[in-house]
């Protein structure tokens, strides 16, 4: 089973270079944030025609969230606390296949000491307690996406300069680390414990990819039973060198499950 996250940076400006991508690689489930579109303007018709279900939910120009599979797709849930149509579009899960998954974009925010950074702080503690109050860490569940957090110093290309800046802040950190108190694993990192390996690069650095200036904000997490069965997990590099990428690139993992 193989699961793939990317923040497209707007689903239909980036949509030539997903289709390329799913006809490539054929993930089993390519998860998606930051698809800038509203639920009725969403690109179905490209995904079902590459033989992908897919759910979503959106809004005007930013955020949106989507998972597409080639497994059946069940017990599908569009937002953290409710459904609520003023919340906004970063929550998705849904059961692919056997498996449980959730999928994120976390706010960014926007700099420590503001307001958006303290909803960034509720808005993780939220995603945690909806975890630990819905999943069991002994039993199979995915959660990927853009959580706008690097984990630690070997995810940022500058750790010195950049700590305590936001998405290197002890304080999202911290929270980040208590998913894996609870019973997630960083599956990239358990592969590859070296740093170095990004999954953003600021478009406002020059040759930022070239120079390899990056972070590794985007994750997949898998509790124990299904993280022990991750034997590839990768970073699709190629992918954010292309013509008008995005700032992020392809997050992919490979498990050996029946699904």
């Amino acid at each position: 089973m193989t699961i793939a996250t990317f923040n497209a940076n707007s689903v239909r400006a980036r949509l030539g270079i997903i289709q390329e991508w799913l006809e490539r690689v054929r993930p089993d489930v390519l998860s998606l944030q930051e698809t800038k579109v509203r639920d009725e303007d969403f690109p179905v018709d490209l995904f079902e025609s590459l033989g992908y279900q897919v759910v979503f939910r959106g809004q005007k120009k930013y955020n949106g969230v989507a998972v597409a599979t080639r497994l059946s797709l069940t017990h599908v849930r569009r937002a953290l606390s409710d459904e609520s149509a003023d919340e906004e579009a970063r929550f998705v899960s849904c059961r692919v296949g056997e498996i449980p998954l959730v999928n994120v974009y976390v706010p960014q925010g926007r700099a420590v000491g503001t307001e958006p950074f303290d909803k960034k702080l509720r808005w993780l503690r939220s995603l945690l307690g909806h975890v630990k109050e819905t999943y069991d860490p002994d039993s199979p569940l995915v959660i990927t996406g853009d959580f706008n957090v690097a984990r630690d110093s070997r995810d940022v290309y500058d750790p010195e300069g950049l700590e305590g800046q936001v998405c290197l802040h002890p304080d999202e950190r911290k929270i980040l680390e208590r998913f894996f108190d609870w019973g997630l694993a960083d599956v990239l990192r358990e592969l590859e414990p070296a740093g170095g390996h990004y999954t953003f690069w600021d478009y406002r650095i020059p040759n930022a990819l070239k120079r390899n200036l990056g972070w590794r904000i985007d994750y997949i997490l898998a509790t124990a039973p299904l993280a022990a069965t991750c034997r590839r997990a990768y970073i699709d590099t190629d992918a954010r060198a292309l013509e008008k990428p995005s700032d992020h690139t392809f997050l992919v993992a490979e498990f050996q499950t029946g699904s």
